[in-house]
């Protein structure tokens, strides 16, 4: 498949709808002018300019071209140099998780335990007597001694504070005494299935709980209200725009958060383009009775995956392996999804039209989840590859299921910067000849699997840019590794850039609306201030977002930024 001849016939049918309904007044609603503009469109890889209407593109073309659609009423944007990319997509954030970083205690970036430690006692200090004190962000694989922390590091600064604090790839916590004690959790709590409680002498609970023991604090915390929830989905939003993104797939949300989104198409507060996936909890809760919302609010809003997790992640070892982990050889990580729940999801998902989208960085988790899979595709009318299952980050696989997404019809959706954030200590865990079947971008785009591409913000930045940046380099911002980690698996710019844009179309469904710059698509565009498939890849980093357009409509204008 190339993502130039996916629209077919459709394409033409929306050409041959948009020139009749333009008849009547074929001045255009936009013009941009004097820029490079970048298609990713076979008939036309490059222009200098285009021209919107009714919220599609109409013409793209030279200045002169272009310029001929424009008429009294047509607001027209000087590019002056800059570049027009197809609207850049996020297939995979956690929106409302992006707007409580926030506002919540933030230890991203924390350099040592000390320093995360003090970062809690100013913000105990701050708070309320008794309130529960909240955050996210730390990283032990970013200190000194690399050990996981412990309550009684939070208990000598809380204040009386019950203390709960995600971990950065939001599959551990560390709580301190306090929150425990809320929690009713003693040495002789068991670990709960799919979960780890960390342990020290004893059997005491240490205060760091992995992947589903989470929940046996979480579930104490006092649930945000309604009105702070919404606000924090529409900051996350309004960073999704200014990161130049036109659209998120928000993975795994429940039905309230749903409404929420519904909420803000209404009152037209929508910036981007959202589509949801429903956590399978919720999902199954509803017996079944869900079914797809496609296309509201004018393509603003879709609603139609379902969200699994089968395992946890490499930084708390909780991602799901075939052998055991290089570095603590007791331990293979946790399979989080129950075996029988998840036929049930993949059968009525099957049924009612949803697609599935599932968690797997492990090569054991990448492999049940292909099974699983394969099994539930085996009889579907119209064959697996046409609904489009995905695997959400697949990381780590081994050698002999890689082919298995290209025969199955599985999208991989991959986050680059979760690359290059792990490859410090990802051969640790892993092991050397583990590690090469690790974040595998550039082979499974030589057997012509589609590629999403995404951030997992909060766990990564929401900013795009150096998403694209990971993808060609596989370094981080110094450069290192010189030559990039397993630098076989880089792709190209013209790739990074499609993974972001048709290729996240393609894992929604959308490609003939989306991911490219055509006449008949829908005219949602990133400028940003160079051109990144002709600047040395370092200078990724320096481009900065210009202007986010969605539908035609700008919604985030880098030169008002305060």
């Amino acid at each position: 498949m190339t993502y130039g001849s996916v629209r077919g016939a459709c394409l033409a049918l929306m050409l041959a709808s948009t020139v009749a309904a333009g008849a009547a007044d074929p001045r255009a609603d936009l013009v941009l002018t004097g820029g490079t503009v970048v298609t990713l469109d076979p008939a036309r890889p490059r222009a200098t300019a285009l021209a919107v209407r009714g919220g599609r593109i109409v013409r793209v073309g030279d200045d002169a071209d272009v310029r001929a659609l424009a008429g009294p009423r047509t607001q027209t944007i000087d590019l002056a140099g800059r570049t027009v990319l197809p609207g850049l997509a996020d297939a995979h954030v956690h929106t409302e998780g992006v707007g409580a970083a926030l506002e919540t205690l933030s230890l991203v970036g924390a350099a040592s335990l000390d320093e995360a430690v003090e970062r809690v006692r100013r913000a105990a200090a701050a708070l309320p007597p008794g309130e529960w004190l909240l955050g996210r962000g730390w990283d032990q694989n970013d200190w000194p001694d690399k050990r996981f922390p412990t309550a009684a590091a939070l208990d000598a600064v809380s204040a009386g504070h019950p203390v709960y604090l995600t971990r950065v790839d939001g599959h551990a916590g560390w709580a301190n005494s306090k929150a425990m004690e809320l929690a009713g959790i003693t040495a002789s709590t068991v670990d709960p299935t799919g979960g780890r409680i960390l342990r020290g002498e004893g059997g005491a609970p240490s205060g760091v709980f992995v992947d589903r023991a989470q929940g046996l604090v979480t579930s104490k915390v006092p649930a945000a209200p309604r009105e702070v929830r919404k606000r924090r989905l529409l900051r996350g939003l309004r960073a999704a725009a200014e990161a130049g993104l036109t659209s998120v797939h928000d993975a795994g949300v429940g039905l309230d958060t749903v409404a929420l989104y519904k909420e803000l198409l209404a009152e037209d507060a929508l910036p981007v383009r959202v589509y949801v996936m429903i956590a399978m909890d919720e999902f199954l809760a509803r017996g079944g009775g869900l079914r797809p919302e496609i296309g509201l609010g004018d393509g603003r809003l879709t609603v139609r995956a379902i969200k699994v997790v089968s395992d946890g992640a490499l930084g708390s070892r909780g991602a799901l392996l075939l052998a055991p982990y290089a570095d603590e050889p007791g331990t293979r990580g946790l399979r989080t999804v129950d075996p029988a729940r998840f036929r049930e999801v993949l059968r009525v998902a099957v049924m009612r039209g949803f697609q599935v989208n599932t968690h797997a960085i492990g090569d054991g988790a990448n492999r049940l989840v292909l099974d699983a899979y394969e099994q539930a595709l085996a009889g579907a009318p119209g064959g697996g590859a046409q609904r489009r299952f995905r695997i959400e980050h697949a990381q780590v696989i081994a050698p002999e299921d890689v082919p298995r997404f290209k025969a199955i019809g599985v999208i991989p959706s991959v986050q680059p910067t979760h690359c290059t954030s792990d490859m410090y200590w990802a051969t640790d865990r892993l092991g050397p000849e583990r590690a090469k079947g690790a974040y595998l971008w550039r082979t499974f785009l030589r057997q012509g699997v589609v590629l999403a591409g995404g951030s997992d913000a909060p766990v990564e930045s929401i900013a795009v840019l150096p998403g694209l940046y990971a993808a060609v380099t596989r370094q981080d911002a110094k450069g290192w590794p010189e030559g990039g980690w397993h630098p076989e698996e880089r792709v190209s710019i013209e790739d990074a850039i499609r993974m972001f844009s048709a290729g996240a179309a393609w894992a929604a469904f959308e490609e003939k609306e989306r991911g490219t710059i055509a006449p008949g698509m829908r005219a949602d565009l990133t400028i940003v201030t160079r051109d990144v498939t002709a600047v040395p890849a370092a200078d990724i980093l320096k481009t900065e977002v210009a202007l986010t357009i969605v539908g035609g409509r700008v919604v985030y204008d880098g030169s008002r930024r305060p």
